[in-house]
């Protein structure tokens, strides 16, 4: 097991990883729409869900891997009604074959963004 670690993410906010490979397959923990650049968060569905994908990109390509090659995200939305807008942005980072995915409605996510995303990704 190896952990990944990266400042073109937000730090971890609690007592767990940004990421952690096992064997050949990377483990990313959920990542909100923090700048990790700023710590801003910032404003609208749309743009949170651009910047929670790029940085799980970013994680992925510290670990050495490709966003190509990612296998499952699962998507926690604040709200159901943003689900189009999500994938709006979604299919900007990702082609097909699409990776596999669950998408779930929360009552309340870290520092009350409107998402968080986490992938598991072949290196």
């Amino acid at each position: 097991m190896k952990e990944t670690k990266t400042t073109n993410a937000p730090a971890a906010i609690g007592p767990y990883s940004q990421a952690i490979t096992a064997g050949n397959t990377l483990f990313t923990s959920g990542q909100i729409p923090i700048d990790p650049a700023t710590g801003n968060i910032p404003e609208g569905v749309e743009a949170q869900a651009r910047q929670a994908l790029t940085n799980v990109k970013n994680l992925i390509a510290a670990a050495g891997g490709d966003i190509a090659n990612t296998i499952k995200t699962t998507v926690f939305i604040k709200d159901m009604n943003d689900f189009a807008k999500i994938n709006e942005i979604y299919a900007e980072f990702f082609t097909e074959p699409y990776p596999a995915r669950s998408c779930v409605e929360v009552a309340r996510l870290p520092k009350d963004v409107l998402l968080e995303i986490e992938a598991i990704v072949e290196l």
